[in-house]
């Protein structure tokens, strides 16, 4: 399975936390477009296999951003029309479009639908004012409600919306409450992300100023714990860290970045990976423009080392619900690595962060709160 990630980098307002390459400022966008839609071009060929395939299976066209929703329908039908005319995108592809609940109306999601977007992604965040407050966001708590409901009046039975938890007005309750709508709109998709302070964002500045409450990270690991509850109590498989599902509703595009697959990212600051290299664009839409104008594709590329694709697996697969294949690792890097990560994991096992389940090493409910320590426990260190 391979992919395609699309990155539209205008917003119409900034949120505190967000760290994305993006612009308030919409007078470049037609520029970009433009841009992009060469830049389509000039990727034509980057899938292309030893085998001489030109044009593998695409199974997974996502366009992220930023805000996509601030563009035109006509703009995203003629960027999924030029996608399609040069790579091979099969008939039952997942089309993901990132929208915030403000952009949307019922006429506009149909129009999405009739373009061919059959999956729509929804900037929720939350239910709740004083969050939305909070993290800047521009729509309400009846917007957010009102776009779910339009996507699925539009025909949209394949509905992932965003939710944040640990702000510092969220209060437990609250978040149980933000949950419960999951669970009372039948949403078959949740990605949630606790809230975090990254560096020179408005939030890392208000923090450090005592304008912003700081994160407190015991309520995020409890409202982690209470989201693992209550939505595998109604059905939904934590498929990945940050990510639920309906079973039959993982998405497409979450597993290529999980599993390892080859994807191809367009746009400002888009990232791409193919087996034992990645490569990532400028995160300059002013540069990129510039670059791609004259020819010329606004990369960096690094080739990695048997050791960084090792340890690239263990992090991505750890994540999942599946956990690292260990017949897999002996297979592709030999019974060293295999025996060594075995010994590694063996305290987690006895701790009970880790379980080890027909040949494979899953982290346990516990254990996903620390995954990303865990997982670097286990990195190769020759």
């Amino acid at each position: 399975m391979s992919g395609i990630y699309i990155h539209i980098p205008f917003c119409r307002q900034a949120c505190h936390y967000c760290n994305f390459h993006f612009s308030v400022s919409q007078r470049n966008i037609n520029p970009f477009l433009t841009a992009l839609l060469k830049e389509v071009e000039m990727r034509e060929h980057f899938f292309k296999e030893p085998s001489g395939s030109e044009k593998p299976v695409i199974e997974s066209v996502y366009v992220g951003g930023g805000t996509p929703s601030v563009l035109t329908t006509k703009s995203l039908d003629a960027i999924l029309n030029k996608v399609s005319r040069y790579f091979n995108i099969t008939r039952d592809a997942e089309i993901t479009v990132e929208t915030n609940p403000d952009d949307l109306n019922l006429n506009m999601l149909k129009e999405y639908k009739a373009i061919g977007v059959n999956r729509v992604s929804i900037g929720t965040q939350s239910f709740h004012k004083s969050d939305l407050r909070y993290m800047n966001r521009i729509h309400s708590p009846e917007q957010a409600l009102e776009s779910i409901v339009n996507s699925k009046k539009a025909g949209f039975d394949n509905i992932t919306i965003d939710l944040i938890y640990g702000t510092p007005r969220l209060s437990d309750l609250l978040w149980q409450k933000n949950l419960e709508r999951v669970v009372e709109f039948d949403i078959p998709h949740v990605s949630s992300y606790a809230l975090t302070v990254e560096p020179k964002t408005p939030l890392e500045y208000m923090i450090r100023k005592g304008k912003a409450s700081p994160v407190d990270e015991e309520q995020s690991a409890r409202q982690f714990e209470l989201m693992l509850q209550v939505l595998q109590q109604h059905g939904y498989l934590h498929y990945e860290i940050s990510n639920f599902a309906r079973p039959g509703y993982f998405s497409r595009h979450n597993l290529l970045y999980w599993t390892g697959a080859s994807y191809l990212g367009l746009g400002p600051s888009a990232h791409s990976h193919l087996p034992g290299k990645r490569s990532w664009n400028v995160s300059n839409t002013t540069a990129y423009i510039r670059s791609i104008n004259d020819g010329i594709l606004p990369q960096e590329t690094e080739l990695l080392s048997e050791t960084q694709q090792f340890d690239e697996y263990v992090m991505t697969s750890l994540r999942t619900m599946w956990g690292c294949n260990l017949k897999y690792i002996k297979e592709k890097w030999g019974e060293h690595f295999d025996k060594k990560l075995e010994h590694q994991a063996e305290k987690h096992i006895r701790n009970g962060m880790l379980i080890k389940k027909e040949g494979h090493l899953i982290l346990s409910d516990r254990g996903k709160l620390f995954a990303d320590g865990i997982a670097s426990d286990l990195f190769r260190t020759d």
